[in-house]
């Protein structure tokens, strides 16, 4: 494939040591690359472009008096530019028989500049009627104030590791995938946000999924998220969640709770009855694991004045629930809730209750019914021999009855022991980063 003078990319080799790389007129740097990696770093320099050209480049290096040239592919591939044979010493002219006749070119002036920002990434003039903070500019006048949306180079992957070296790389479809589901998470909304993990099985997965969910909007947004155990029956989030330095449950909140509804309760004061996640930044409303069910009994009533409470104080509360449907106070959580999402495993047992779950509701009345069709189903791989199939199966299952379906692979730190964002493999927490996205744009 022929490659003119708009294909070239020209490498200066200075005698300090640093290399000079031009780039579409752009001229770049290379002052803290190893000598010895600078072909490496080049060549991924070049093949960057050549993506995004969809055809070859042509590299011209300079060391001295002589030349070299070799053409990178878009793949990558690096080949000897047969054209520059016998000619690496010529100087350069322009040629009057066209463009099928190439010189070299002279090579550009040496610039102390580390680089230009390339184009994606360049600050662009306002359109046409533009009007910041929606002040109202008189006619003929436009604001001299220019949007500066400006894309991250590259953090990830092996274009993450070139950016070390000063170059401006910018992120492959993953990395912007992942930032899309991190500005999606980490919105805040006008009003608080209540979300039900609910499914009638026992071991669904609806503690880790709370737990993992209230991490990763912390994380992401900031303060004022609340993981809520309303649970009767021996719940597990306290047992598997960070312990503050006492051991209050809500039944110890719901004595003060008027007091702390009143205009002089201060929200440090809520820190006697929940437990702060240090590394994961949010709260933990406990319930009693080490009584019976009928000594912690609460009512409706109960969960309205607690959920009044999580209102005034938090801007998210994610509520992880018994497993007793018919229980008063599964369905009063049900009507506070904004949100639903139904946590699996891959086991028939689990993912048939979620599934009865999703149609019961449907079938109870219309807001419940609207709650069933906007619900995320999140599948956990809980058993490590759980295959591809296995997982495909429950997610196309619940296609039908849910609003989305997304997938979390196995991870012994979810099976066992606390539960820490920090603890999960990369490939898990940007399961539940998506999964969390999901939650989110259901809001």
């Amino acid at each position: 494939m022929h490659v003119n003078e708009a294909e070239q990319v020209l490498v200066v080799e200075r005698p300090d040591g640093t290399s000079e790389v031009t780039v579409g007129g752009a001229v770049q740097v290379l002052s803290a690359v190893p000598q010895a990696e600078v072909a490496e770093v080049v060549t991924a320099l070049v093949a960057e472009r050549a993506a995004a050209l969809g055809k070859p480049v042509r590299v011209l290096t300079r060391c001295g008096s002589s030349w070299s040239a070799v053409v990178v592919d878009p793949s990558g591939a690096v080949r000897p530019d047969s054209r520059s044979t016998g000619r690496a010493d010529r100087r350069t002219s322009p040629s009057p028989a066209g463009p099928d006749v190439e010189t070299l070119p002279e090579a550009a002036p040496v610039s102390t500049a580390t680089h230009q920002p390339d184009a994606a990434a360049a600050t662009s003039s306002p359109p046409a009627g533009h009007r910041p903070w929606g002040y109202d500019y008189p006619e003929g006048r436009q604001s001299f104030l220019r949007d500066q949306q400006q894309e991250l180079s590259a953090r990830e992957g092996w274009r993450g590791a070139l950016n070390h070296f000063g170059l401006r790389l910018a992120p492959d479809e993953a990395e912007r995938s992942g930032r899309a589901d991190a500005a999606t998470v980490s919105q805040h909304w006008v009003g608080p946000r209540t979300i039900a993990v609910v499914n009638a099985k026992g071991g669904a997965g609806k503690t880790p999924t709370t737990a993992m969910l209230a991490a990763t909007f912390a994380r992401h947004g900031g303060a004022g998220v609340l993981a809520w155990e309303n649970n009767q029956t021996r719940g597990t989030l306290g047992w598997r969640t960070e312990q503050a330095r006492h051991d209050a449950t809500s039944m110890d909140l719901l004595p003060r709770v008027q007091h702390l509804l009143g205009t002089g309760a201060r929200a440090a004061d809520l820190a006697r009855y929940v437990h702060h996640q240090r590394a994961d930044r949010y709260d933990v409303l406990r319930s009693q694991p080490l009584a019976l069910a009928s000594e912690q009994r609460v009512t409706p009533h109960d969960v309205d004045a607690v959920h009044e409470l999580a209102c005034k104080y938090y801007r998210m509360i994610l509520i992880d629930s018994g497993n007793d449907e018919s229980d008063p106070t599964w369905l009063r959580m049900v009507e506070h809730s904004d949100q639903l999402v139904v946590p699996t495993t891959t086991r028939d047992d689990h993912a048939e209750a979620g599934a009865l779950l999703l149609e019961a509701l449907a079938a109870r009345d219309e807001r419940s019914a609207q709650l069933a069709a906007s619900a995320v189903v999140v599948v956990t791989q809980a058993d490590p021999k759980a295959t591809a199939a296995d997982v495909q199966r429950v997610v196309e299952g619940f296609g039908a009855l849910a609003h989305q379906v997304v997938t979390v692979p196995f991870d012994p730190a979810l099976v066992d022991g606390q539960l820490r964002h920090d603890l999960l493999r990369p490939a898990t927490q940007r399961a539940w980063l998506a999964a969390a996205a999901a939650v989110a744009r259901g809001l």
